[in-house]
């Protein structure tokens, strides 16, 4: 059962961006949906296990959620732009780079001299591994070069939104399940404040929002999963397994989304991924 815990939140995590991309919608469209759909899985958890949670966690929690909803929205947008085979190595290499870096400063992880040398090593992989997944031929056009380069500065930039809210929820003394309502009620939140002055109040009626339900299931069945792993399994093994959901969705970019890769783009990806993976392991268990 535990390695069966284990492995589910990596799958769903997975998952979710082919589930999004698959949704003929826009981002807005897809955030709402992701946004709302997580607000009833955690209001369905909440009434199940009555989860305590005192107001300046509960606030604290709701804030950490809404800055979720700038690193989603990024990411969102990076699928419709370059796609999610290039797009998830990116963006998971940035967060495992952030999060680390903010450990170290913020919360005086990596104490040892070892554990930082270790650190450093992880994060240099983690680096050289995104520049490997970004690998492009020469042949490519100019204009899409430009998007690319605009899509990776998006992706640089809203990956603060996922830093803090991983960096949050550090600071406070709640389990992960009672921060799991309001952290989602912080995201519909800030979605909806995101399109009152966006001005796309339409996204509420569009069918694309309502079928974007589905991916807040999907991510609130992986980070339940996920804190019940860690449970089970302990913070290092559950985290480093999880990231094994970055090789399930770029592969599957690839194979169900039809995201088309050169022979020499592939190798490069493949190799990357395996930086990344190895990156994230050695940043996580020192």
């Amino acid at each position: 059962m535990s390695l069966l815990m284990m492995l589910l939140p990596a799958i769903a995590w997975g998952i979710l961006p082919l589930a999004v991309a698959k949704v003929n919608g826009r981002p807005v469209n897809q955030i709402f949906g992701t946004a709302l759909g997580t607000l009833l899985m955690s209001v369905i958890v909440y009434f199940i296990l009555r989860p305590q949670i005192s107001v300046s966690n509960f606030v604290l929690a709701a804030l950490a959620g809404a800055f979720w909803i700038i690193g989603q929205l990024g990411q969102y947008n990076a699928y419709r732009a370059i796609g999610v085979s290039q797009t998830m190595p990116i963006s998971t290499g940035l967060q495992l780079i952030g999060t680390s870096l903010i450990g170290v400063l913020l919360f005086g992880e990596w104490g040892a001299v070892n554990a930082k040398i270790l650190g450093v090593v992880g994060i240099v992989l983690l680096i050289i591994g995104i520049f490997m997944t970004a690998i492009h031929d020469h042949g490519v056009q100019i204009d899409q070069q430009k998007s690319q380069t605009s899509t990776l500065i998006m992706l640089i930039l809203t990956t603060i939104g996922f830093l803090v809210y991983n960096s949050i929820p550090k600071a406070m003394v709640a389990s992960g399940l009672a921060i799991f309502l309001p952290e989602s009620v912080g995201m519909v939140l800030a979605v909806l404040i995101y399109i009152v002055f966006t001005r796309q109040l339409q996204v509420l009626r569009e069918k694309a929002s309502w079928q974007s339900l589905l991916a807040g299931i999907i991510f609130s069945f992986a980070a339940i999963t996920y804190i019940l792993s860690i449970h089970d399994n302990g913070v290092n093994t559950a985290f480093v397994v999880s990231q094994l959901s970055v090789v399930i969705s770029t592969v599957g970019g690839m194979v169900f989304l039809h995201e088309r890769k050169s022979r020499r783009e592939l190798r490069f990806t493949v190799i990357g991924l395996v930086l990344i993976v190895v990156g994230a392991i050695i940043t996580t268990v020192i």
